[in-house]
């Protein structure tokens, strides 16, 4: 029997040495950057989102900005002047890169003001089932309006500015925030972790901080890139009808100044490059909010 036990004891690894030899899991976080790395996609349009950043920060160390006149009146893509010129020989190339500072800015400042807003009430109609309801027709109101008209009048009425710009965006952006974060949070909210935070005595604003917001996260990192891309769109579309700030140059303003001027049609150049830039911006938003949205996820990873 003593032979027994030990050959026995002998053969069984401990608890500490099974749980020496098992190697350490990996963290969520870890996992979805592994996952996003492996799609080209997703960082080549990080690459390009970074770079436009860059460019927007930088732009005074691009190019003068453009001002006056010019002695080349809309002359062509050149060794000189790479995008060409407009109808007062300002260089095109200066426009879409002082462009991208503003149109940037006024895309992240409307993003960051409509996920405030929409998380707030996204995370209130899931937490609070007794204002679900009222919250949840706001919503429903909210997004049945047309929204581009009501920017052109809102616009129109407070005057155009830049700041003007990023609170009628924002205004108009926070309830398809709101919808996704409320749809994730009745996912959240009912879990264990939050019942138990509830009967140990955590206050609302607590449990909110520290167990749904941290739910809600993933979706709230998406809804910023998506929002940030449509708010730019917004912009360049109030911005070619005018209404954007006049003092500034935007990729919207340099599409207006063209239609404006008359070259919209016949000076290719004017219009093809500030577009491009726009097109650029929201395909790498789009493919980089699908990226990590497939990285996120246990299924597609």
């Amino acid at each position: 029997m003593t032979i027994s036990r030990t050959s026995a004891a002998g053969s069984t690894p401990t608890a500490g040495t099974t749980a020496a030899a098992l190697p350490p899991s990996e963290s969520v976080a870890q996992q979805t950057w592994q996952a996003f790395r492996r799609n080209p996609l997703g960082l080549a349009s990080a690459a390009v989102l970074i770079l436009l950043i860059l460019v927007a920060a930088g732009a005074g160390l691009i190019a003068d900005y453009p001002s006056g006149y010019g002695e080349d009146v809309l002359a062509g893509p050149s060794a000189a002047h790479w995008f060409g010129t407009d109808d007062l020989g300002r260089d095109v190339f200066a426009q879409v890169v002082w462009g991208t500072r503003v149109s940037i800015v006024v895309g992240l400042a409307a993003s960051v003001l409509a996920i405030v807003i929409g998380v707030l009430v996204g995370v209130a109609a899931a937490y609070f089932r007794y204002a679900d309801a009222l919250l949840g027709v706001i919503v429903d109101l909210s997004l049945s309006l047309p929204v581009l008209p009501l920017m052109i009048l809102v616009a129109a009425l407070a005057g155009p500015s830049v700041s003007t710009l990023v609170v009628v965006i924002a205004l108009f952006s926070w309830p398809e925030v709101a919808r996704v974060v409320r749809s994730q949070g009745l996912a959240v909210v009912p879990m264990p972790y939050v019942s138990a935070a509830r009967v140990i005595g955590g206050s609302h604003l607590w449990i909110i901080r520290k167990h749904v917001l941290p739910g809600v996260a993933p979706v709230i990192a998406v809804s910023v890139v998506l929002t940030t891309s449509r708010a730019v769109l917004s912009e360049a579309g109030l911005s070619f009808l005018g209404l954007g700030d006049p003092n500034s140059w935007s990729w919207g303003a340099i599409l207006h100044q063209a239609q404006r001027s008359g070259s919209l049609a016949t000076a290719w150049w004017t219009t093809l490059f500030p577009s491009l830039a726009i097109l650029l911006l929201v395909v790498a938003t789009t493919l980089l909010a699908v990226a990590y949205n497939d990285a996120r996820n246990p299924r597609t990873r």
